[in-house]
């Protein structure tokens, strides 16, 4: 009886064991997929053009390549790269400030008042949070035109505010985590509907508020098809949109370009992280306060 109860641990351990094995092979391999491309990108900035195509994909360059790439890129049509970058946080700003406006009291209002069509609000909600946002994009370029918007910077501003992936995010969190006695208690002490809001609700929902300000900058940020459709000009051009006209100055990719303001294939490397790098610092300093977040406000019942 000892010598089976033996066998059948051991079975268990070597079956454990190689689970854990397989795993962890899966997982490195993931990780090895993701992170080559962003280890190569990182070193083909520091590199000459020739350098990137004939030396090891994994060697570092020199500070003087990446001076010189960094110098193409912000010379790049007398500047347009930062004037792209000031576009682009002035939408995903703009965009922000007005979906957190409308958003957050959306979302206590279908969670915690009471009035007539809620239902139906929220289940257009629900329903147009599940259609592609580029499916919007005709019908919304057709309304702006309508009323003379196209090119300006509202047509970029006003459908990235909105947002329903945010009014739902709230909705959830007002209907699970906000304590009605808490509410009541203030209305008893006299608070109208819009003092219970500010200033008992909304700062407990500090986590949700956190949340739909990232996940609404982010959005805004890394949006192409929008800006792309609604600005015909390069001045109104967010980085996203900006990155094509890179991409077409590009001799590799476009051998028609090579000229004077020409852009070298390292030039471009670059781009794309100086495009990523504000999501980047956003989400790295964004990250503890989201956490701490989570379990601020927190009541016992």
């Amino acid at each position: 009886m000892t010598a089976l109860t033996a066998e059948r641990r051991r079975r268990v351990n070597l079956r454990g064991w190689s689970g854990r094995s397989i795993a962890g092979v899966i997982l490195v391999l993931f990780v090895l997929f993701f992170a080559i491309p962003i280890v190569w990108l990182l070193f083909a900035v520091t590199k000459s053009s020739k350098a990137l195509t004939v030396a090891n994909p994994f060697s570092i360059g020199s500070w003087a390549d990446f001076v010189a790439n960094w110098n193409q890129l912000f010379g790049f049509q007398d500047g347009a790269v930062t004037l792209w970058i000031g576009n682009s946080a002035l939408y995903s700003i703009g965009a922000l400030v007005i979906t957190l406006i409308v958003s957050i009291p959306a979302g206590y209002a279908l969670a915690l008042t009471e009035f007539r069509l809620r239902k139906a609000l929220l289940v257009l909600t629900l329903v147009v949070m599940l259609i592609p946002s580029t499916a919007l994009v005709l019908p919304i370029f057709l309304e702006l035109n309508t009323v003379g918007l196209i090119g300006n910077p509202l047509s970029v501003i006003l459908p990235m505010s909105f947002f329903p992936f945010g009014v739902y995010l709230t909705y959830i969190y007002f209907s699970t985590s906000i304590p009605r006695d808490l509410l009541a208690a203030a209305r008893i002490d006299g608070c109208t509907e819009f003092q219970v809001f500010t200033r008992v609700a909304l700062p407990l929902a500090a986590p949700i508020v956190a949340l739909v300000a990232f996940f609404s900058f982010v959005q805004n940020w890394n949006n192409f098809f929008l800006p792309f459709v609604m600005l015909p000009s390069s001045d109104g051009y967010p980085i996203q949109v900006g990155l094509t006209s890179l991409l077409a100055a590009t001799p590799a990719f476009n051998p028609s370009s090579a000229g004077s303001d020409s852009v070298q294939l390292p030039t471009l490397a670059l781009a794309t992280i100086v495009s990523i790098l504000p999501v980047l610092i956003v989400f790295l300093f964004s990250q503890r306060f989201l956490v701490s977040g989570m379990t601020a406000g927190g009541t016992k019942e």
